[in-house]
């Protein structure tokens, strides 16, 4: 087990080093942002761009780049939105916004799902199953910015329950900040019960036809008792991963409904830095949505060998 995570950590690492380097050549190609007239903050920039080897090969910038991040976690200044101020120190002011938000969403959304699985598979074959089947299916298919579409309008405008932005704030545990975040807790969160609603009803539909359930209903045990106690546990050492790599995952976000929302976070910052464009924020959030890509995948694979023993991943027969 040991042997396996160490490799998958070294693969981690390579592939993190490639995209951030095929990123950081192609950003580098694009033209610069122009500068604003001369004052203090574009002698800053200047002498930012200059010591970053801006006149140097891609290679010997990426160089200095990398040797700047980690000697001394320096991603640089913003160049367009922010303009001179500390690229790293505006991303830690947004990411509590996106975690909030998405921790919201998937607290919300676990209980919701792996509930609705198991509904779904106990009612096998019945009109019940169909329609969440159906429904599942739908959701998972439509992009969640089109639920912020239909919340905002429905419960938003309508029914006037929530308001249409984010309010501002950083008191984020108030109930006021917490109505004013449901809009976009909800949109995140139908794609999520979605996955958990079809994950569970899948695994727990295949552990419900299995030898041994059959052995214990021969034994005695209720269909409820022998649910309970057998199928369900041996249908989360697949769902139990499955809410680990959402828990790593919510540091990514959702960059468009955070657009949508208002909310200040990292997506919108992204997008923002896109648009704007602002190379420096573009490339700290770009490594960051890598990396907690990477680190959610790696996490849900190894969680595997934790939970079940008789798993034993990337061994050899």
């Amino acid at each position: 087990m040991l042997k396996y995570v160490v490799k998958r950590t070294l693969y981690m690492i390579l592939v993190f080093f490639i995209i951030t380097l095929m990123c950081f050549v192609l950003v580098r190609m694009l033209p610069l942002p122009v500068l604003p007239p001369e004052d203090v903050h574009t002698k800053v920039v200047e002498m930012r761009r200059e010591a970053l080897g801006y006149n140097e090969p891609y290679l010997v910038q990426f160089g200095i780049f990398l040797k700047n991040i980690f000697t001394a976690n320096d991603w640089g200044v913003s160049e367009k939105l922010y303009f001179g101020q500390d690229v790293w120190d505006i991303f830690k002011q947004k990411l509590p916004a996106t975690m909030i938000v998405n921790f919201y969403s998937i607290i919300l959304s676990i209980p919701i799902g792996i509930g609705l699985g198991i509904l779904a598979a106990l009612k096998k074959n019945t009109w019940v199953d169909y329609t969440l089947s159906t429904l599942t299916m739908v959701v998972i298919s439509v992009p969640s910015f089109v639920y912020a579409f239909l919340i905002q309008y429905f419960f938003c405008y309508k029914l006037k329950w929530f308001p249409f932005l984010m309010k501002a704030g950083t008191d984020w545990f108030s109930l006021p900040m917490l109505r004013s975040m449901m809009p976009a807790i909800m949109a995140l969160a139908f794609g999520v019960i979605a996955g958990f609603t079809r994950t569970t009803r899948a695994e727990l539909t295949e552990v419900l036809t299995s030898e041994f359930m059959l052995l214990a209903r021969t034994k005695g045990l209720t269909k409820a008792q022998a649910t309970i106690r057998h199928a369900l546990r041996n249908c989360f050492v697949v769902i139990v991963p499955a809410i680990f790599g959402e828990f790593i995952g919510i540091l990514g976000g959702s960059l468009i409904i955070e657009k949508i929302f208002a909310i200040p976070g990292v997506g919108g910052l992204t997008l923002n830095a896109i648009n704007g464009p602002d190379y420096n924020i573009f490339m700290l959030s770009t490594c960051f949505y890598t990396a907690v890509g990477l680190v959610a995948g790696l996490v849900v694979d190894v969680s595997y060998g934790f939970i079940d023993p008789r798993i034993r991943m990337g061994s050899r027969k």
